[in-house]
């Protein structure tokens, strides 16, 4: 676990310093926990959605995850054991750095060579594929708390498409080493329902199974 102390000022300009450190600190302690994991074992670890976060999915319903960057806890795992057992999988899609995230059907999750570098270089199906709105999202982070606070990358895009769609569940998916005791909280901040990593479930929200 990073300590987030000192403790979080209410002064705007600290309040982004301490924001931008927290970030930094997360990221490299991120990259230096996955690259002393055997890269087989890492695979397995997140391998498959835990059996208390797929009762909660219906067959029919659509997943929106993300796919991973660095040493990003990878969702790829998740998005094939759903498109083999009957759920459809998206990924976030942007037409340009200024336009608002979408998400859009990756229809075949096994095969990489049907996305393409997106405007933020992160990997996204094609223009032509189907644009949907997910009953679910699986959300990358730099850190949380067992309250559901999140430290994205900065750019705010899944707390403004998550404002636009409340009724959609969020849950974050990260490593063991993220967690932090307190993080810095903004009034658009979006609190996760529940944040999964390799070994528990840090439920904040009752998950309602189907």
């Amino acid at each position: 676990m990073v300590d987030p102390s000192p403790p979080i000022s209410s002064d705007p300009i600290q309040f982004a310093d301490r924001k931008a450190a927290l970030r930094r600190t997360f990221r490299q302690a991120r990259a230096e926990h996955v690259d002393a994991l055997p890269a087989g074992l890492r695979a397995l670890m997140l391998s498959r959605p835990p059996a208390p976060l797929v009762e909660m999915i219906p067959e029919d319903a659509t997943v929106g995850v993300y796919h991973p960057a660095g040493s990003e806890a990878s969702a790829l795992g998740w998005a094939r054991w759903l498109t083999e057992n009957g759920r459809k999988v998206a990924l976030p899609w942007f037409a340009s750095r200024g336009s608002p995230m979408e998400f859009r059907i990756w229809a075949n999750t096994w095969d990489d060579s049907q996305l393409e570098a997106g405007p933020w270089r992160a990997l996204q199906p094609g223009k032509e594929s189907e644009a949907v709105i997910p009953d679910l999202v699986v959300v990358p982070l730099l850190a949380f708390t067992t309250g559901g606070h999140r430290l994205g990358q900065g750019g705010g895009h899944y707390d403004r498409w998550l404002a636009a769609h409340p009724q959609v569940t969020a849950i974050g998916l990260a490593w063991d080493c993220q967690i932090a005791d307190e993080l810095p909280v903004e009034s658009h901040d979006h609190t996760l329902a529940a944040v999964v990593t390799p070994t528990r479930i840090y439920e904040v929200q009752p998950l309602e199974r189907t």
